[in-house]
């Protein structure tokens, strides 16, 4: 008696273009989240440099106050004054007391431009304002 053998079940078929499209999407996402995340860093600003530099963390939404060479204070991209400053960081000082603020001073300004920032972030009710750098190569 001749027994066939069962033919492989050829009928499988992995459909590969779903799987592309969620990849796709996610790549599209993860592109447009890390733009948008450095936005904010990619300012003109020349980071003086420190051996012990660390991240910055990202759990509480933080205020990241830029000065540049010139000493004009730039909070999202927009120049203001000291007083718009104070007002800015007072309010999210009462809204949050745990509120983060980075200062990322160029490293050509003057030291006094940089303390001003951190004297108006303290006299706001922020505990701890933070000094940006860049890691030494």
């Amino acid at each position: 008696m001749l027994i066939k053998p069962r033919e492989a079940d050829s009928s499988i078929h992995i459909d590969f273009v779903p799987m592309v499209d969620v990849l796709f999407c996610l790549v599209v996402f993860f592109l447009l989240a890390t733009t948008i995340k450095q936005a904010e860093r990619e300012m003109q600003i020349a980071l003086p440099r420190a051996a012990s530099g660390s991240p910055i963390s990202a759990m509480l939404r933080e205020i990241v106050v830029n000065v540049d060479a010139e000493g004009q204070i730039i909070v999202g991209g927009r120049r203001m004054a000291s007083e718009d400053l104070r007002t800015i960081v007072k309010e999210a000082a009462a809204a949050n007391p745990e509120q983060k603020v980075t200062v990322r001073g160029d490293r050509a300004t003057a030291y006094a431009n940089v303390v001003t920032v951190l004297d108006i972030c303290k006299g706001s009710g922020i505990q701890e304002p933070y000094l940006d750098t860049v890691i030494e190569n």
